[in-house]
């Protein structure tokens, strides 16, 4: 496996795959939760194996947070995220957000951009210890490869526009991305986010209903894309997420520089 530098913190780990076999695992995780719990459609390929998987995985980096109480197996992948930065985008010709969203205006700025993607963490870890841990090794790899914005599309549960119409309008109003970086849904994809008055929505009500993940993002000073993707394949409504690194509240950015300096030069 791959050192993000000294992670651990109890039983839990986080490190970089580097085989083909814990890159598995991490698909594994993603299928099971993705498909098993969250109700999306696999193809009879993606059923038949049990892995959650395409083209840009051969090209990503994966975030794998570790239970080492969990022996050697794949089992012991509870949490994983997926990494891409400009290089593995000219690889694979380009970012897998760029499958739902125009993000030439993320493109165009002069500094390294990173997307996150294919989150997801086992049922039994789903707590606080778990997400820092993620976020430690995001940290970590954000300040050792310099990135100055993060990216990539974030879910809410389910396809009923109408239902998810307050969580939408919530996010259009208060966290639209600046002109500059702001990435808008393909034209064939476009469902609009602004379905109600900003007069009218509960905002506390609208926040604690979120999902932690965006939540999480929009602690961090983070902003959505214009427009919503409908991923029926996924059971999923999709936003895209932006943070600008220099945007992060200082108390991240203290928490992220700390762990950064704790990652040898060496490790990624």
């Amino acid at each position: 496996m791959g050192s993000l530098g000294d992670l651990r913190a109890g039983d839990l780990d986080v490190v970089l795959a580097d085989t083909e076999d814990e890159i598995r695992a991490a698909q594994a995780l993603r299928f099971r939760i993705f498909y098993g719990e969250r109700g999306a459609q696999p193809s009879l390929e993606t059923a038949a194996c049990g892995r959650d998987f395409d083209a840009f995985d051969e090209i990503a980096d994966h975030l794998l947070v570790i239970d080492h109480s969990q022996g050697t197996g794949g089992d012991r992948v509870v949490g994983t995220y997926r990494l891409m930065r400009r290089e593995h985008a000219k690889r694979a010709g380009c970012f897998y957000t760029a499958s739902e969203y125009d993000i030439s205006a993320i493109l165009a700025q002069p500094y390294e951009v990173m997307e996150l993607g294919r989150s997801c963490v086992d049922a039994r870890y789903r707590n606080r210890h778990t997400m820092q841990q993620l976020w430690r090794g995001i940290a970590a790899y954000m300040f050792r490869h310099d990135v100055g914005l993060m990216f990539g599309c974030a879910s809410l549960h389910g396809t009923d526009v109408e239902a998810l119409a307050p969580a939408l309008s919530y996010l259009h109003h208060c966290h639209l991305a600046p002109e500059d970086i702001r990435p808008v849904v393909l034209p064939q994809y476009y469902q609009p986010m602004n379905l109600m008055d900003a007069d009218s929505l509960n905002a506390r009500r609208v926040v604690a209903g979120l999902p932690p993940l965006i939540k999480g993002y929009l602690r961090l000073g983070g902003f959505v894309g214009d427009g919503a993707y409908v991923d029926r394949q996924f059971n999923t409504t999709d936003v895209c997420v932006i943070v600008k690194t220099d945007l992060v509240t200082e108390k991240y950015l203290r928490h992220y520089d700390r762990t950064a300096r704790s990652v040898p030069s060496s490790a990624l």
